[in-house]
């Protein structure tokens, strides 16, 4: 297949393109590189079946042309603001809600029949017990979730009004290669500027399942060919979680290191975050997909990925 890959130099998106290339799709990826990296990518290149174009899906001209050039069967929408922390309206609704809407106007006018939307945990917002995909009213408390539970709107509609497949894909906190953000890439940026003292947001017990992310992407995949409805929506994840204060001693082992750590204290690190949450994961494992790895597994293979030890 010809498919588009929006976000694809970013840590997800760049696996994404990764596996699609190897299961010989031809692949064109758009990334404007607010935070991919060219690198990320770099090892498709001779491939004959990966072209990387610099571009804002936003920008209407540029896609225009990439759209007029090529053919696509297929798209992984995958360029949002993808750092929860940022939590700011304007970026959010740009980065996130904007090239979705963008994105689908160019799907519906180059009658490009599949979407795979990439959301979140963070458009349940704060509710108890395990997460169900058919859970509502949905009331997320980021802009960040926001503004992905917006998006899913408007693919529902697509799909509705124009005939469009779709998958989307709520993420649970995901881990590995190509960290460009999150609370391992935090503590290890942290411990290296100060290898003395770990600062720790919150007070440690926020807790959450944690995905490698090349299960992830075996878990889109799967999905994409096996689930066949107009509009496939699924929590995707493992049956654990895994405490901030766990990772902050993982990452401390792993490093070497010996620091004091210090809780800023509260029951989440940030405003907009949700310090504890659970999926109900029953409608991808009925599917026939479950994750290999446990939380603290995945947590700790992405330390050692990250430090160059595996």
């Amino acid at each position: 297949m010809k498919i588009l890959v929006t976000g694809g130099a970013g840590f997800i998106g760049s696996h994404v393109c990764d596996r699609l290339v190897k299961d010989g799709h031809a692949v064109v990826c758009v990334d404007d590189l607010s935070l991919g990296r060219e690198e990320n990518v770099q090892q498709l290149r001779g491939s004959g079946k990966f072209l990387f174009v610099k571009a804002d899906v936003t920008d209407a001209k540029a896609m225009r042309k990439i759209f007029e050039t090529n053919s696509f069967d297929a798209c992984f929408h995958l360029a949002a603001n993808s750092d929860i922390m940022v939590n700011d309206l304007n970026i959010d609704y740009r980065k996130t809600f904007l090239t979705t809407h963008v994105l689908l106007d160019f799907l519906k006018s180059y009658r490009v029949k599949q979407l795979i939307f990439t959301s979140t945990s963070a458009i349940y917002g704060e509710k108890a017990g395990a997460l169900r995909e058919d859970d509502g009213p949905l009331r997320p408390i980021s802009f960040y979730g926001a503004f992905k539970l917006a998006s899913e709107a408007i693919i529902a509609a697509h799909v509705h009004q124009h005939g469009l497949q779709a998958w989307v894909f709520r993420f649970p906190n995901v881990v590995g290669r190509r960290l460009t953000h999150g609370v391992i890439y935090d503590f290890m940026r942290k411990l290296t500027l100060r290898p003395s003292e770990l600062e720790v947001l919150g007070d440690g017990k926020q807790e959450k399942p944690y995905l490698h992310v090349s299960e992830l992407v075996d878990a889109m995949l799967f999905a994409w060919k096996k689930a066949n409805g107009d509009s496939n929506v699924f929590n995707l994840g493992a049956d654990s979680s895994t405490t901030v204060k766990s990772i902050a001693a993982m990452v401390v082992q792993e490093m070497g290191l010996k620091p004091k750590v210090r809780y800023t204290g509260g029951d989440r690190g940030w405003k907009g975050d949700v310090p504890k949450f659970a999926y109900d994961l029953s409608r991808i494992h009925a599917l026939g997909w479950k994750a290999k790895m446990g939380s603290n597994d995945a947590v700790r293979l992405a330390i050692k990925e990250q430090l160059g030890k595996a």
